[in-house]
């Protein structure tokens, strides 16, 4: 049964994700102005659940615009089990590093965002910082109930064994347990970590988002339309913005 907390979630605002990407194609921050500019740091994008790459294409041109070296995360859709999807995720990561010779700060939406708390954990040697979208880092299922029922759908065909599906296990049972720690557990103090949220997330309870360890930013935003608002990526801007320091490079 759904908790009064949840119906509270304004759903109903994530009709408004449209006219929040239009407003951005309109915005000088797309074109760079009046934001600090990178200095060829690559930055992967991990997307949230049921969502792929694609969704977050429009950042990647602008993060390119803007000076920086923008990488896919190579998932489709994101609902696979969690500990597989964060075994391919690191792979990705240590290439990344590799071929740029140096820490990877990593942006991710809603799920994707929760991902990243956990492979900067890991490894905090390949990783700068990370800035999470409108994840629920403290409570993974504080969504609205119908998104929920989303997720329980996904859960039931990954139980029927179809590929690609993360299941109930993932939640409560062995398969996922040391990544439940690890989003939970202490983050390591030399990877900057960014939380942004918004009151007016009609997916995700905003309360969630507040993970002790980050810097919190609140933003005016729908859930999805994170992925595109203007106000959205001046923050993520300045949090990826050099700050008089030397990158940190990899170890030998």
């Amino acid at each position: 049964m759904a908790r009064l907390a949840d119906l509270a979630i304004p759903i109903w605002g994530e009709s408004r994700a449209g006219l929040e990407h239009a407003t951005l194609l309109g915005d000088p921050v797309l074109r760079g102005a009046g934001i600090p500019h990178g200095d060829g740091a690559p930055v992967m994008l991990v997307p949230g659940f049921l969502a792929g790459d694609t969704s977050l294409r429009l950042m990647a041109r602008w993060l390119r615009r803007i000076g920086y070296r923008p990488c896919r995360a190579g998932i489709r859709a994101n609902v696979d089990c969690t500990s597989r999807a964060l075994e391919r995720l690191e792979g990705q990561l240590e290439r990344f590093a590799d071929q740029h010779g140096r820490q990877v700060t990593v942006v991710g939406h809603s799920r994707g965002g929760s991902m990243a708390r956990v492979l900067a954990v890991r490894r905090p040697d390949l990783i700068e910082g990370i800035v999470s979208l409108g994840s629920p880092m403290v409570d993974q299922l504080a969504v609205h109930p119908l998104v929920r029922l989303n997720v329980h759908a996904v859960a039931a065909l990954g139980a029927l064994g179809v590929p690609g599906a993360f299941t109930y296990g993932c939640f409560y049972g062995g398969c996922c347990e040391v990544a439940r720690e690890e989003i939970a557990g202490p983050f390591p103090e030399n990877v900057r970590f960014v939380s942004v949220y918004s009151r007016t997330d009609g997916i995700v309870d905003w309360h969630a988002c507040l993970d002790p360890a980050a810097e919190h930013v609140e933003v005016r935003s729908s859930h999805i339309g994170m992925a595109f608002n203007a106000n959205v990526y001046r923050v993520i801007a300045d949090a990826l913005a050099p700050r008089g320091r030397e990158p940190r490079a990899l170890a030998a």
